[in-house]
């Protein structure tokens, strides 16, 4: 099977995800917010997606790990999945998806950039590797 990689795996639901807002299922207040449903969903699932953040400091702060799985109430699954119904479907919009990739992209250092660009050029193989480099050295203008 390829695309073992948790960020692949973690991928997929949020992928998935953005369909469900597209498709009318339930909407959300912005890209991050389908994007965070999804990695939440995938979480559950067992992928093992790093935490940033707040989120992160919280889980080592704990100590233990994180909080146990406990099944949520009703009352509470039912006030989410309302509150997410009333939302919006524009944060799908390929326009706000397209918005969001470079935003969240200048949030990264220059180090995890340059070392996201590495990865990626190492998994692409000799050939489509030359002829990304051909392509990213052609000027906007020569390239059309």
């Amino acid at each position: 099977m390829k695309g073992k990689a948790p960020s692949t795996q973690a991928g997929e639901f949020v992928r998935e995800e953005i369909h469900h807002v597209r498709g009318g299922k339930h909407g959300a207040r912005s890209p991050e917010q389908a994007t965070a449903i999804g990695l939440s969903k995938a979480r559950r699932a067992g992928v093992k997606v790093p935490r940033k953040g707040a989120a992160a400091k919280k889980k080592a702060k704990s100590g233990s790990g994180g909080a146990t799985m406990r099944k949520p109430s009703a009352k509470r699954s039912r006030a989410v999945r309302g509150a997410l119904e009333r939302e919006g479907r524009g944060a799908a919009s390929p326009s706000a998806l397209s918005k969001q990739a470079p935003s969240s992209a200048r949030r990264r250092t220059a180090a995890e950039r340059s070392a996201a660009a590495k990865k990626g050029a190492s998994t692409k193989g000799p050939a489509k590797r030359s002829a990304a480099a051909k392509a990213a050295a052609q000027t906007p203008a020569r390239r059309s």
